[in-house]
C-alpha cells in the first residue's frame, strides 16, 4: 500500500518541479545583486562548455572566448538553475528510493536471517532427538543381544506385560 504512494508522491514533486523551476527562471533576472550574479555564472558556463566543445573537435582553446550579451546570459543562467532544481528534486527523489529500497531489503534479510536461526535450531533439535534414538535402539539391541536369539522374541512378545513391571533399563 505504501509503495504505490510513495511513488505517486515522487511523480507528484517531479511534476511540480517544473513549474517552480520556470519560476525560479522567471524570478532570477529580476533582482539586480541577483542578476549579476547568475549573469556571471553564464559567462563561466560559457567559457567551460565552449572549451570543451573546442576540445572534442580538436580546434584551438587559446583563442579568445566572446561573452555571451546580458540577455542571452541572464536566459542561459536562468534555464541552468531551472535544470539544477529539477536535477536536484530528482536527485533527492533518487536517494529517498535507495534508502527505501535498502530499508526493505535490509528488513528482508532480517527475516531470512531468523528463518534461517529457527531452521537451524530445528535442525540441531532434530539431530538431539536422532541421537537420543540412537541411543535408545543401542540399549534395546544390547538388551536384545544380551538375551539371545530366543530373547528376541521373548522381549516383543512379553513387552506388554513388562510395562506393568518397572524395569531397570527405563
Amino acid at each position: 500500500m505504501i509503495l504505490p504512494l510513495a511513488k505517486l508522491g515522487t511523480l507528484a514533486l517531479r511534476t511540480l518541479a517544473k513549474p517552480i523551476a520556470s519560476k525560479l527562471k522567471k524570478e532570477a533576472g529580476r533582482h539586480p545583486r541577483f542578476r549579476h550574479f547568475i549573469i556571471s555564472i553564464a559567462q563561466a558556463n560559457h567559457r567551460i562548455s565552449t572549451n570543451m566543445q573546442r576540445r572534442l573537435y580538436g580546434h584551438a582553446t587559446n583563442v579568445e572566448i566572446r561573452p555571451l550579451n546580458e540577455e542571452k546570459a541572464v536566459q542561459a543562467a536562468a534555464d541552468l538553475l531551472g535544470e539544477f532544481f529539477v536535477f536536484s528534486v530528482a536527485g533527492v527523489v533518487v536517494v529517498f528510493e535507495v534508502q527505501r529500497s535498502s530499508r526493505s531489503e535490509a528488513r528482508k534479510e532480517e527475516l531470512r536471517k531468523a528463518e534461517l536461526a529457527a531452521m537451524k535450531e530445528k535442525e540441531d533439535d532434530l539431530a538431539r532427538e536422532i541421537e537420543l534414538l540412537k541411543q535408545k535402539i543401542n540399549e534395546l539391541e544390547q538388551l536384545a543381544h544380551g538375551r539371545g536369539l530366543s530373547g528376541i522374541w521373548k522381549f516383543k512378545h512379553s513387552q506388554p506385560a513388562e510395562q506393568d513391571q518397572p524395569t531397570a533399563a527405563a
